[in-house]
């Protein structure tokens, strides 16, 4: 269960920081297609933008993934019983 947690959460950590660079490099390209206004440009930003919408979705579920992973673990926690020292 930690082991699936850990994998889960490191996934989510490298997830935001592609999302937050597709964020800036979207942003550069919307303001240059503003300013060249050429139909490749607003071609390029409009793919872009697509990659962006599916890697925020994803992020989102492996954001969940991670909070049920953790409310599944702090269940298991509450449940367990320690065994004194005769069994």
């Amino acid at each position: 269960m930690q082991r699936r947690l850990v994998a889960a959460r490191e996934s989510r950590r490298v997830l935001e920081e592609q999302v937050e660079t597709w964020n800036d490099a979207l942003e550069d390209m919307r303001i240059r297609t503003l300013v060249s206004e050429t139909p490749q440009l607003q071609a390029d930003y409009n793919e872009l933008s697509k990659h962006v919408v599916a890697a925020r979705t994803e992020l989102q579920r492996r954001s969940v993934e991670v909070e049920n992973l953790v409310r599944e673990r702090d269940e298991l926690l509450r449940e367990w019983v320690p065994k004194d020292e005769h069994g």
